[in-house]
Order: C-alpha cells, then sequence, then structure tokens
C-alpha cells in the first residue's frame, strides 16, 4: 500500500507525523520516500548519519557560451529570464536562472557561440534509517522538474517493494499543490492531510482535497496543533460536507519543537507527550489498512 502524507500548506506537521508513522509502523516493512525535493528533511528526523548510496538526477538543460561568443549581445536582449550577465566584458550564463529554452542559441549569429547542453536537476540519496530504508531527493539550486525527481525516487522505493525489501510506502509530500505534489500522490492508494484549525490552513486543505479527487485517491484528515483556536469549526464542517474521515486530533505540544531540534522523532523524543500518544493512535488506526 502506498500511503501519502500531504497538505496544502507547509509547516502544520507532516514530517513530524510522517517520522513517528515510519516508525510505529517498522514491523509492517514499511519503506519512507521523502518527497519535498526543494527542501527534504525527513533524513533529520530518522537519524540518516551518512547516505549509501548517491545518484545524480540530469533532466534539464541550461546554455552555455563557448570561446566562439564575439561578444555582441544579442543573447542578453532577448533572454526573459535575466540568465545572462556580463562580468569584465564577458557574457556568461547563471546556471540557477537557465531554463534551457534555447532562445539565445536561437538569435546567436555565431554558430557554435552557444550550445544547450544537459544540466544536473538534483540528487537521488538512500539511506537505511534504524526504522526503514529511506530514499530521498533534493532538487540543485534554480532548477527545474522537482516533479520528475520526485517521480524517480517513488519508482525506487516501488523497486523495494517488487524486491521483498519493503511492503507498504509512506511518502512524505512537499507543501502545496505543485508539480512535486502531484508527482507524490499519484499513484498513491490513499492520502493522509494534515492540517490545522485556522482559516488559512482550511483555504490550502480544499486545494488539496481537490487534487485527491482529480486524481481517485482516498483522502482522511488528521487536525494537528489542535486547540490552539478551539471556537473554529472550519475543518471540521469541511470534512463533514465532503465526507472524510477524522483520524486524529493531534493537540498542541511543546514537546513538538523539542523533538525538531533535537531531531528525533516525536515517538524517541517524549513518547509519553499528549502529542506521542494521540500519533500511536492514528498509527494503530493505519495499520489497520496494511
Amino acid at each position: 500500500m502506498e500511503i501519502v502524507v500531504a497538505s496544502g500548506k507547509g509547516g502544520v506537521g507532516k514530517s513530524t507525523i510522517t517520522a513517528s508513522l515510519v516508525q510505529l509502523l517498522s514491523h509492517k516493512k514499511v519503506a519512507a520516500v521523502d518527497a519535498d525535493a526543494e527542501a527534504p528533511n525527513l533524513h533529520l528526523l530518522l537519524d540518516v548519519k551518512e547516505w549509501e548510496e548517491e545518484k545524480e538526477f540530469v533532466s534539464a538543460q541550461s546554455a552555455r557560451i563557448t570561446n566562439r561568443c564575439t561578444q555582441c549581445g544579442a543573447c542578453d536582449d532577448v533572454c526573459i529570464y535575466e540568465a545572462i550577465e556580463i562580468k569584465d566584458g564577458i557574457h556568461r550564463i547563471k546556471d540557477y536562472l537557465c531554463e534551457g529554452c534555447g532562445a539565445c542559441r536561437a538569435v546567436c549569429p555565431i554558430k557554435g557561440a552557444i550550445v544547450i547542453e544537459n544540466a544536473l536537476s538534483g540528487w537521488i540519496r538512500v539511506a537505511e534509517t534504524p526504522h526503514a530504508p529511506l530514499v530521498s531527493a533534493e532538487l540543485d539550486v534554480g532548477r527545474p522538474n522537482s516533479g520528475k525527481l520526485v517521480a524517480e525516487e517513488k519508482e525506487i522505493a516501488r523497486g523495494w517493494v517488487k524486491e521483498g525489501k519493503a511492503k507498504h510506502l509512506l511518502v512524505d509530500s512537499a507543501a502545496g499543490i505543485g508539480c512535486q505534489v502531484i508527482a507524490s500522490i499519484s499513484g498513491a492508494d490513499l492520502a493522509i492531510l494534515v492540517s490545522e484549525p485556522t482559516p488559512s490552513s482550511l483555504n490550502d486543505l480544499k486545494r488539496m482535497y481537490h487534487l485527491t479527487r482529480h486524481f481517485g485517491v482516498e483522502a482522511k484528515l488528521i487536525i494537528n496543533k489542535d486547540g490552539i483556536n478551539p471556537s473554529y469549526r472550519g475543518l471540521e464542517n469541511f470534512a463533514e460536507s465532503k465526507g472524510v474521515e477524522i483520524i486524529g486530533r493531534v493537540p498542541y505540544d511543546e514537546a513538538v519543537p523539542g523533538s525538531i531540534t533535537a531531531m528525533k522523532t516525536l515517538i524517541e523524543y517524549a513518547p509519553e507527550s499528549p502529542s506521542a500518544k494521540e500519533i500511536v493512535k492514528i498509527a494503530e488506526y493505519v495499520e489497520g489498512w496494511l
């Protein structure tokens, strides 16, 4: 089974909850996927000391100015990404801004002065944590194609299932509803949506819910930081209107930032805390699906 933990909003506790679920469900042979390629952090909570494997991921393209350039400036005039700079009278490409569109090469009057080459998009890393195998991805600065990067790491994790190394996948999605989130949800069996009781979080939850509906993925809801806004019922009202089951209410708990600072799962750091006890109940519920 492939379960993705997602949210339309950042900072609501996806990684904290995912890391604890990975630990609590390790006996079910789960594998962890950190699908936030722009800001991966699951390895910090899962006590990864070193990466066992790292490979470069190449899917983007970037322009390069060769020594045939006459410094005419035609490329600079046409680049809408402002990816061309002039240093000491020499035109250079700023790799982190170049999208590889080829407009500069098209207007260049000198054949071979500008070439379009494959460019590094990021890295995919694999480690064996104390609880489960982990695959993580990191996007290089300014590079596109985070969705392709996430899709590639998910294929690695699915390969583990085929090999018998794992039976189930827990995917820690990025915030928002962009391409890497779409890649996270694609092919999932279940989406656990994490939200907090604020109007802003509700607005993002609605977008995330519609994304799961678009891909035909069943959604469940966890309300995190429960109690910070006791009179607010927006999440409950929305869940009821859409038939989304609320499977947990994790209370606001100062043990949570402490666990993050200590780089430990909440279950390791404060197993008797109110939030840890609620996540244990959620894990027991999730185990019933596996």
